[in-house]
């Protein structure tokens, strides 16, 4: 079997990485999105509803969170405003023996964890084509006060730098084609050697008579 593999999708808040992420998992075969812990609790959605445990977060008790750090199961995990917010090994490994390569949508500081315990993951990073457009993009969604607002786009400027830390950037022009794009990194990085070895392995054993 082809080894699975981990990618990170990370970028500026506005920029259009949940969106790409939901596409890929929809479109491409053997993608699975990663549901990250949390101790926060559900909070409502802007249809209304509120988010379900499992799809939106695996909403768990601090104890249980605290638990989950001693046994070293989670690829990455911060403190923010109160809470903690973690991607757990065993959720992703689920995935991979189920046969489907995984995308974790985390901050900068969480991927470049990942590619510290992971050195085989793909880090990818989503630019807006410009200041403009990512506050025309956090405006026109409506979620947004204009001081909330100012807050990401402050927040965004000093996060670009951490771009020069991933494998591959790509600018979200069009939605279409970020898509598109990186579900190209994605079929290239599962034809890396490292993870077709057991394919080469299975073929030149195929040839056994003449070796």
């Amino acid at each position: 079997m082809q080894k699975k593999l981990t990618f990170v999708i990370s970028g500026p808040s506005g920029v259009g990485k949940g969106t790409i992420c939901k596409r890929l998992a929809e479109e491409v075969d053997g993608i699975a999105l990663s549901v990250s812990c949390t101790t926060r609790h559900p909070r409502p959605l802007q249809d209304g509803g509120m988010e379900v445990n499992g799809v939106h977060y695996h909403f768990i008790t601090p104890e249980a969170f605290s638990r989950m750090i001693e046994e070293g199961d989670f690829y990455e995990y911060a403190h923010v405003h109160d809470d903690f917010y973690g991607t757990s090994r065993s959720f992703v490994g689920k995935q991979k023996e189920e046969g489907n390569d995984v995308i974790l949508e985390i901050d900068m500081q969480g991927a470049l964890q990942v590619k510290a315990a992971d050195p085989e993951a793909v880090l990818i990073y989503i630019l807006p084509p410009s200041y403009e457009e990512l506050e025309k993009r956090l405006i026109g969604r409506g979620s947004e006060t204009p001081e909330k607002a100012k807050k990401r786009l402050h927040d965004a400027a000093s996060q670009l730098g951490y771009a020069y830390a991933y494998d591959y950037v790509l600018v979200n022009d069009d939605l279409d084609q970020a898509v598109r794009a990186v579900e190209n990194i994605i079929n290239v990085s599962r034809l890396r050697t490292a993870e077709m070895k057991n394919v080469i392995d299975q073929i030149r054993q195929s040839f056994k008579e003449v070796l």
